[in-house]
């Protein structure tokens, strides 16, 4: 039996709220609601950590960054670590990346046979946060705010630029493939840098949310003192105290992200295009890396546990798996197993080690009892924080501050933390109990900052003298392409035309 292809859309910090059930009625966004129709839909998805590198990692390993120890958007992503990628070429899969997926270290592959673009950030140290330094902001990398008093339109800018280029390589992979030149089942990652701030966005798409209804959040911003101390500890490493944000520059930085989310459907509408037109059959999913807060509460981007943060849109249109609403919790980790299950492709000889479980049977009608973990220890952070969805709960952590429970079903939007209400104090011991069986946070402090300490001596001191960039650098063989001298003019024009000639 053949197995299947795989086409992967992943896009960078949109938030899953927006999508309970495919993408909101109210956005733009036809291409992704056609596949939503299509595919069995994940309402309450959750990355394994809200922040790229970490997200990322976990996405493509299975694993916790506990695990993977990518803790930070400079933490290495260790070669010895098998991803789908890994499994689906061991098993016979051509695997090719066009676009982002922030590896940090000298393998910038990850099981990919093939990457069409470089990567948009570094993949060197630089970015290392550091424990030993509570309250330091690194200026020329943290976020700052001026992503929101900056919302507006452009034509062109940094990121689309590059997603632009992500999708027209896309596109011209899905041509490629259909070609016929390698007879083996692809697996094609599409990753896209949007909708992350900068909140900028194109006028076209820009003009759509004109008259839009959710251009203010549903909780406005809160005095500083009101906020937990990881939420201050967020807004003092955005540097909030230099901004001051008008209720104009929300409506502005909301209304560019929700344009920017139109902007993706029409880039994945492109990809989708080509797939169709070149009669090619495969399993589609979509994935965010985390979510954006979009100014609940004040705050904006990612960092923390709350849903905005959080919770990420997740679809999958495979035959084995019936289209349909699942409200489970799930994870990002849970992608991996879930395409070599869908594959047939086994993780037996890993699975010990494995944290995520396959989705297929919850596309099936089954069912999933176990909690959802999170874990972060980046930026705004002074030691690690968990997070456990139980049902209808949410458990957050950290040694340096109070225990959070919330109740999503009463409490949407997490306003009431319920740790000291006497009634919950039965659910409240079970996920604490959950928790430290889960997790040893002393032992997970102690390797972070190990960690971090070795990386800023590895980064400093290649800073000095010679410099090898591990950013990494697409192949492109001009001599193989289109025709040359070596090549028959018949065979190329023939080989390179989908459908044949008579």
């Amino acid at each position: 039996m053949s197995k299947p292809n795989i086409l992967i859309f992943m896009v960078d910090q949109l938030n899953g709220t927006l999508f309970p059930d495919g993408p909101a009625e109210w956005l733009h966004a036809p291409n992704l609601k056609k596949l939503a129709a299509r595919s069995t839909r994940f309402a309450n998805a959750y990355t394994a950590s809200p922040l790229c590198a970490p997200g990322r990692a976990s996405f493509m390993s299975g694993l916790l960054p506990s695990r993977s120890r990518v803790y930070d958007n400079a933490a290495e992503f260790a070669a010895d670590i098998p991803t789908y990628a890994h499994h689906l070429r061991r098993a016979g899969y051509q695997t090719c990346l066009s676009g982002k997926m922030h590896f940090v270290g000298p393998d910038q592959m990850h099981g990919f046979e093939e990457r069409l673009t470089t990567d948009i950030y570094p993949a060197d140290f630089g970015w290392t946060p550091d424990y030993r330094k509570p309250g330091e902001r690194i200026d020329w990398w943290y976020h700052n705010m001026g992503s929101v008093t900056g919302a507006g339109v452009a034509e062109i800018s940094n990121q689309m630029e590059y997603d632009d280029e992500v999708a027209y390589n896309a596109t011209r992979m899905v041509y490629d493939l259909a070609r016929g030149k390698d007879d083996r089942p692809w697996c094609l990652t599409v990753s896209f840098t949007h909708p992350h701030d900068p909140y900028v966005a194109r006028k076209k798409y820009w003009d759509l949310y004109e008259d839009c209804a959710h251009l203010a959040p549903e909780v406005p911003a809160m005095a500083y003192e009101d906020h937990d101390p990881h939420s201050q500890r967020i807004f003092d490493a955005n540097d909030w105290r230099k901004f001051d944000i008008s209720d104009e520059d929300i409506r502005r930085s909301r209304r560019a992200y929700f344009a920017n989310i139109s902007y993706l459907d029409d880039k994945i509408g492109d990809v989708m295009e080509a797939l169709q037109a070149t009669r090619q059959e495969a399993i589609i999913l979509f994935v965010s890396d985390h979510g954006d807060m979009l100014g609940e509460r004040g705050l904006w981007f990612k960092m923390n546990f709350f849903e905005g943060s959080a919770r990420v849109p997740l679809m999958v249109c495979a035959p084995d798996m019936t289209p349909g609403l699942v409200e489970a919790p799930v994870s990002n980790i849970d992608v991996c197993p879930t395409l070599c299950d869908l594959a047939g492709v086994s993780m037996a000889q890993v699975a010990p080690w494995t944290t995520g479980e396959s989705l297929v049977h919850l596309g099936q009608g089954g069912e999933r009892t176990s909690p959802v973990a999170m874990e972060y220890a980046a930026e705004a952070s002074y030691a690690p924080l968990v997070s456990l969805r139980y049902g209808k709960w949410k458990f957050n952590r950290c040694v340096l501050d109070p225990d959070q429970l919330f109740d999503l079903e009463a409490d949407p939007h997490e306003l009431s933390n319920l740790a000291n209400v006497p009634e919950h104090v039965g659910t409240l011991a079970q996920l604490q109990a959950k928790a430290e069986a889960r997790w040893d946070l002393e032992a997970f402090d102690a390797a972070v900052r190990e960690s971090q300490a070795r990386r800023w001596v590895v980064y400093e001191a290649l800073k000095q003298g010679g410099y090898y960039p591990w950013d990494y650098q697409p192949l492109m063989k001009a001599s193989e392409r289109y025709m040359r001298n070596h090549m028959d003019l018949n065979v190329v024009e023939e080989n390179a035309r989908f459908p044949r000639g008579e």
